[in-house]
């Protein structure tokens, strides 16, 4: 029996086409072919327009809402589960749904567990996701998971900036553990915003905890969505003494007026990476690529590689 590995395929989502051909390209290969096919009532069907039988594909495709891009990569993963592929990867980016992860009042659902058994169900054989919004969501699984951190990517560009009297902070008591992280990777002080909300997307309070009087601040957070959070955290460091602040955020949703929030805002830069792409430019937005880190994480998966050294936190 031969003991050749055949070459993997990579397949895209529609929403995450940009980012799986950058992907493809960082891999040295090229998308494989699929289309797909939309009824008038908004029903779709996507094709793989080549065998995949007995090979490992990865289908590139963040899970983001509305719901059509999480039913998009089910319908992918039951395709090549009909057509026999040997190995199922879902590549998820962003992993949507993710900040229903546990019960927090009564007769509520978990999305992020109904999400990974639907996953599971469809037929995929791993996930390789990005900073999830809990870690312990790895944990909805019964597949391995490869959960990647984008600190892979952002340290070093925050180590570019030379940034001096840096201090990092959490816009929330949650990202707490994410700041000190990045604090002790850039040996630098760290503060905490403390804040209770009305109601989903809405503050009422925001308090902060630290000193950031002469300092350079960068905000840390795995998903910035309206951008309330992030601005008010901005705006209230300023009122104590910041002399500039940045905000790093790995999946950029920027729903509703977020990025009319963001250019009104004392934010000096707002760092993503393209997890999710924009619905709109803006030069207070700066976009880093999380194709090279896929790639060499998909490759090193597909030849049975170490993939821990593309962990930095």
């Amino acid at each position: 029996m031969s003991n050749l590995i055949t070459e993997a395929k990579i397949f895209s989502c529609t929403q995450s086409t940009e980012l799986a051909e950058n992907i493809a390209a960082a891999y040295g290969t090229s998308l494989g072919n699929v289309i797909t096919s939309k009824y008038s009532d908004g029903e779709f069907q996507p094709s793989y327009e080549e065998s995949i039988r007995g090979t490992r594909i990865f289908i590139v495709g963040s899970t983001n809402p509305g719901a059509e891009n999480l039913m998009e990569m089910l319908l992918m993963i039951d395709a090549a589960k009909r057509a026999s592929a040997r190995h199922i990867t879902a590549v998820l980016p962003y992993f949507g749904w993710a900040r229903q992860d546990r019960k927090d009042k009564p007769r509520v659902p978990i999305a992020a567990k109904l999400v990974a058994k639907m996953l599971e169900t469809a037929g995929a054989t791993r996930i390789i996701t990005m900073d999830l919004h809990a870690d312990q969501i790895q944990g909805f699984f019964e597949k391995p998971v490869d959960h990647l951190f984008a600190s892979t990517i952002f340290l070093p560009y925050l180590k570019s900036l030379n940034i001096e009297n840096l201090t990092i902070a959490s816009p929330d008591m949650g990202g707490s553990k994410r700041a000190y992280a990045y604090s002790k990777a850039l040996e630098c002080d760290v503060v905490i915003c403390y804040k209770q909300r009305a109601k989903a997307n809405v503050i009422s309070v925001m308090e902060l905890i630290g000193d950031v009087t002469g300092k350079n601040v960068v905000l840390v957070d795995d998903m910035v969505d309206t951008a309330g959070t992030l601005t008010k955290a901005a705006d209230l460091m300023m009122e104590r003494g910041a002399l500039s602040v940045r905000a790093i955020c790995t999946h950029p949703l920027l729903s509703g007026n977020a990025y009319k929030k963001i250019e009104n805002s004392k934010l000096l830069e707002l760092i993503v990476t393209d997890s999710i792409p924009l619905k709109q430019k803006s030069d207070k937005i700066r976009v880093l690529t999380c194709a090279d880190l896929f790639a060499g994480v998909m490759h090193n998966v597909h030849y049975n590689r170490s993939i821990s050294s593309k962990f930095i936190m």
